[in-house]
């Protein structure tokens, strides 16, 4: 890595890779890498411009991998694939590829690849596809989230370090803006932290009360930012009342009253950062995990919450949310009684009117 000091480093047979260096800040910093080779070589039935990097260490292709992420954030975990030939890596999220089934691929292709060579930096997202192993040889607890992928020249490795730092935890959409951000550093540039994470519109004493505990580092690292903005904008419109954030796991963000009605349950979440080809924004609309045995209780039903607020600053880098019913919502394709996982965000069924919303919702449920 470009001007820093290798301080420590371990066994280069054993994966994955410790390493602890200074920084030319003069701060000290630990990285946990799991590395694979990536390369271009060509594969029986698939695509000729494909690279791709195997999920896999030694001969074991049965296994699972569980990639280790340091909650303290005092040792910032790498998942990467790495082309020696091009001198360059692309990384992937290591939060979103644990366990990790051996044997795995993750693809890219020659595009991407130029585009890394071009400007020494690249961000684009990938649709996951369900891996399978001995062990868990159905893909129920597969994630089938869309994924961000960062490719870099070798002279951006520390870029990619302060990225993880950052992003750790984050949606993809807001992951997706982060190493954009990035994207405009030089390689020659000193990271500074603060100019990234003022992006997020709170102030520095707000971001250092959310790593004072615990909960409230879960809070921010599944959306607490969106959660927090979208309340401050609930609790000021008028018609609103009692408006809570529900601080629990499995639970809708936030609960309102409008107009003195029954509580309205909210769920927030953040679009991706790529568009769909007409334009429209869109929502990864599921939850992380499904229940074992039950693929389809990863997708979520209209009576779960009655409003779902899309939050767009990973798109319009704003503050700003576009409000739907979830009755409105297209069904699933195959597990009836829930909602599609893909979501586009626009006009009708979408308003960023939310009085409007509410209204409708006890206009039908009156």
């Amino acid at each position: 890595m470009r001007d820093c000091r290798i301080v420590h480093f371990s066994e280069p047979n054993r994966a994955p890779f410790y390493i602890v260096f200074d920084a030319p800040s003069g701060e000290r910093h630990g990285i946990l890498v799991y590395a694979f080779y990536a390369n271009a070589r060509p594969t029986t039935r698939r695509p000729q411009d494909e690279h791709r990097f195997q999920v896999k260490y030694g001969g074991n292709l049965k296994g699972v991998l569980e990639v280790a992420v340091d909650p303290s954030n005092l040792v910032t975990t790498l998942f990467m694939g790495i082309d020696t030939g091009e001198g360059l890596f692309v990384a992937a999220d290591p939060l979103m590829n644990t366990p990790a089934p051996m044997s795995r691929s993750i693809e890219f292709k020659r595009a991407h690849v130029d585009r890394i060579r071009a400007y020494g930096w690249a961000v684009w997202e990938r649709d996951r596809r369900p891996g399978k192993s001995r062990n868990r040889p159905t893909a129920d607890l597969e994630d089938f989230r869309t994924e961000v992928l960062v490719g870099g020249r070798q002279d951006r490795l520390l870029d990619l370090v302060a990225l993880e730092r950052i992003a750790c935890g984050l949606d993809p959409g807001e992951r997706h803006l982060v190493a954009d951000k990035l994207k405009e550093l030089k390689p020659n540039e000193r990271w500074v932290p603060h100019a990234v994470l003022e992006e997020f519109g709170i102030a520095p004493e707000a971001l250092f009360d959310l790593i004072e505990g615990a909960s409230r580092l879960k809070m921010a690292v599944r959306g607490w930012v969106a959660e927090q903005h979208l309340f401050d904008a609930l609790r000021r419109l008028d018609g609103v009342s009692d408006c809570t954030r529900l601080e629990a796991d499995g639970k809708p963000d936030l609960s309102i009253r409008w107009k003195g009605g029954a509580p309205i349950l909210i769920e927030c979440k953040n679009t991706l950062r790529t568009r769909y080809a007409d334009g429209r924004p869109k929502v990864d609309f599921q939850k992380t995990r499904a229940s074992k045995g039950n693929p389809c209780s990863r997708y979520y039903r209209s009576d779960d919450f009655s409003v779902l607020a899309a939050c767009l600053h990973s798109v319009t880098e704003n503050w700003e949310f576009r409000y739907a019913l979830t009755a409105d919502l297209e069904p699933h394709k195959t597990c009836s009684g829930r909602i599609a996982n893909m979501i586009g965000v626009a006009e009708p069924k979408f308003s960023a009117d939310a009085g409007s919303v509410f209204e409708s919702h006890y206009n039908r449920t009156a």
